[in-house]
């Protein structure tokens, strides 16, 4: 889902010969559209869903047993930390191409209309929003605007390793600490006035210090998705087929191990296994992540994207279903609706989000043929852009959530 000024306007200034710009920048929104981001981002909302699973149903990973033990091995494996990995570099990829478009106006209006729908998404329906995170932590991708493919590439190596290098001293200077490991569970009240007024106080220190928390993390993630921008990795793929190949090689060999480690770990009720969870599932959820984009590209290079495609129509409503999921789970899970929340278990959790995310699919693609958009990402664009001119066109993904 996402996303400068005069003379000092970054965008502005001449760009790095790998930047992807279009001749004659357009009010809006490219008519022309490369399935692959739509794909990944399609895929990557369902997988987010499996594994948010977890914080609307209520369940903790280390307390599952036998077919619930088997759907968090599945999940933790195939799904924890991979999709969200990805959906964070798209949104990098989307606030570069917005930015070499349309500079920083665009760019800000755009983050401050998705800040909004954030803390809106956060205090009425659930805490575990990431639109409002990657608005603000977002704004860090206006000092990018003039780093070529290499620059970024090496940005995010370095921002990258000092994250997981702090996180993995904590892990190994806590493995001798007692106790069980945190659940990070909301806390939830009984009424709904009850839980808006509490997420209503939480917001902003959630929110700075997430940001403060993962902003390096994020930014790596922003950056690696503003260098497939500048190489035109997702809309050429052809052109990159050994690049996609290491990736899908390189990305899934170390993945892998990292998510069977991830799964082993979340069997554990201790703190010193939690803290070491947290750097591998990170480490192994963006390894898994460039693997995932590489035999997915590979497929769209060739054209056999197959089953896939049709998740392309989620990926371009991708901010209304995320929401959609958000409002869904709550009112079933929480005390002030379905009241379930801590009675289901990770199989059934797995089951559920499997049949509401694929069920999004040929939603999206019936609201899609009727509508041409979402109808929240109608909204945000009216927002950025203002009213649409009668004969305009609609801004489709050339490098841009």
């Amino acid at each position: 889902m996402t996303d400068p000024a005069p003379s000092a306007d970054p965008a502005a200034a001449p760009l790095p010969p790998d930047a992807t710009v279009p001749q004659e920048p357009q009010r809006g929104p490219v008519q022309d559209r490369s399935p692959l981001p739509d794909v990944l981002r399609g895929l990557s909302l369902l997988g987010i869903l499996i594994v948010n699973m977890q914080d609307f149903a209520g369940f903790l990973e280390w307390r599952q047993s036998g077919l619930d033990r088997a759907a968090q091995v599945v999940t933790d494996v195939l799904a924890n930390g991979r999709f969200i990995s990805i959906f964070a570099m798209l949104f990098g990829w989307g606030a570069a191409g917005l930015l070499a478009r349309h500079g920083a106006g665009v760019f800000l209006r755009r983050h401050a209309a998705l800040l909004l729908v954030g803390a809106a998404h956060f205090v009425l329906v659930w805490h575990g929003d990431i639109i409002s995170l990657y608005a603000l932590v977002g704004l860090g991708m206006l000092a990018t605007v003039r780093m070529n493919t290499r620059t970024l590439l090496v940005m995010a190596g370095v921002l990258g390793t000092w994250y997981l290098g702090l996180d993995l001293l904590s892990a190994l200077a806590s493995r001798g600490e007692a106790g069980t490991r945190w659940s990070g569970l909301p806390d939830l009240g009984g009424t709904y006035a009850g839980n808006v007024a509490a997420r209503a106080a939480e917001f902003s220190p959630e929110l700075l210090g997430s940001a403060l928390f993962n902003g390096p993390w994020l930014l790596a993630l922003f950056c690696l998705g503003a260098a497939a921008q500048r190489s035109g990795l997702l809309l050429r793929p052809h052109e990159h087929t050994r690049t996609l190949r290491g990736l899908a090689v390189g990305g899934l060999g170390l993945g892998l191990p990292l998510g069977a480690l991830l799964a082993y770990l979340n069997t554990r009720p201790e703190y010193a296994a939690g803290a070491l969870a947290l750097p591998v599932r990170m480490g192994g959820g963006l390894a898994s992540a460039l693997g995932y984009v590489g035999v997915i590209g590979l497929l769209a290079a060739r054209g056999r994207l197959g089953w896939l495609r049709p998740l392309a129509a989620s990926g371009r409503t991708a901010m209304s279903n995320y929401l959609t999921q958000s409002v869904l789970m709550t009112t079933l899970f929480y005390p002030y609706a379905g009241a379930q929340f801590g009675r289901w278990g990770a199989a059934a959790g797995l089951a559920l989000s499997l049949t509401v995310g694929l069920a999004q699919v040929p939603l999206s693609a019936w609201w899609l043929a009727r509508f041409g958009q979402g109808p929240l990402e109608g909204l945000l664009r009216r927002a950025v852009y203002g009213p649409a001119r009668p004969g305009g066109r609609v801004e489709h993904n050339a490098g841009r959530d």
